[in-house]
């Protein structure tokens, strides 16, 4: 059946590539961005596959923005059945060193931005007593890594918030709500992380200088021959994405390769996919 599905930052990378896979499966698509004159590539891979599918200006750190184009979608549709939130932004710096105003950029972008796109479609979700929110997070928000620690608290918040909300939106309300935690991927994101690193000071003399060239140095070990053998490719993240989609019994959370949950056994192997933990919780709370 055809399904309406609302997707942020769709211009590059996963969202672009999820939004085009689920309108070549016949889905009704709405992909958002929030710099419209950032869409040629999102054109130019709609006209080469040859598929029709909805753009639409949203900015996920702009309240009035995300209303306006989920009002729009609702009157034109009457109802919403997916939100991907995918939009997000990286960050390398650690902690003592970054501003606050960094910080609160990326809190803003990462965690903050699913909350007010997910409060946005919630009242038509919960009128239509169906919907599923799908939340991209990262394996940084299972498991924390050297100078990436605000990214990897935005995403572990992400985490916790998605948790939460799966023990009660579904039995309530027929929401279901869910994580996709990718590793690496060959996508801009790791290029426009470097950028933004190298464009706001880059590596300074100071106590960090040792640590922060073992970490860049780490990093420049990532050659495009390297990528093409050991990261995923965002097409491999849309499969799953819509393999969660379409599970008639969405789980919490779906690890994106076998290399995500190697990496994270020691944390996740009792409970994978968050499910013993969801229903534990719920009969703990709310099962009485």
């Amino acid at each position: 059946m055809s399904k309406v599905i609302l997707i942020t930052g769709s211009s590059t990378g996963i969202g672009l590539e999820t939004a085009v896979q689920l309108a070549e499966q016949g889905h009704k698509v709405y992909a958002t961005m929030r710099n419209l004159q950032k869409r040629s590539m999102l054109d130019n891979e709609v006209e080469k596959r040859n598929v029709k599918l909805n753009v639409r200006q949203l900015d996920v750190q702009d309240e009035k923005s995300i209303e306006a184009c989920i009002a729009e979608i609702i009157a034109s549709e009457q109802r919403i059945d997916v939100l991907i939130n995918n939009a997000g932004a990286g960050f390398i710096k650690p902690m003592e060193q970054a501003s606050m105003e960094e910080i609160q950029q990326v809190m803003d972008v990462n965690f903050y931005g699913p909350i007010r796109c997910s409060k946005a479609v919630m009242p038509q979700m919960r009128k239509q007593r169906s919907g599923h929110i799908i939340n991209i997070s990262s394996v940084g928000g299972i498991v924390g890594s050297p100078v990436n620690e605000i990214y990897c608290a935005a995403k572990f918040a992400l985490e916790g918030l998605t948790e939460s909300l799966a023990t009660y939106l579904e039995p309530y309300f027929g929401i279901n709500v869910s994580l996709i935690e990718p590793g690496g991927t060959i996508t801009e994101f790791g290029n426009s992380l470097t950028d933004y690193f190298e464009s706001s000071g880059g590596i300074l003399e100071d106590d960090y200088q040792p640590l922060m060239e073992t970490y860049m140095g780490y990093r420049a070990t990532f050659t495009d021959e390297f990528k093409e053998k050991a990261f995923q490719k965002p097409s491999d993240i849309s499969a799953v994405i819509i393999k969660c989609m379409n599970d008639p019994q969405p789980k919490v959370r779906y690890m994106t390769s076998e290399g995500v949950a190697a990496f994270t056994k020691v944390k996740t192997s009792l409970d994978p996919d968050g499910e013993i933990l969801k229903t534990q919780v719920r009969k703990g709370v709310l099962d009485k």
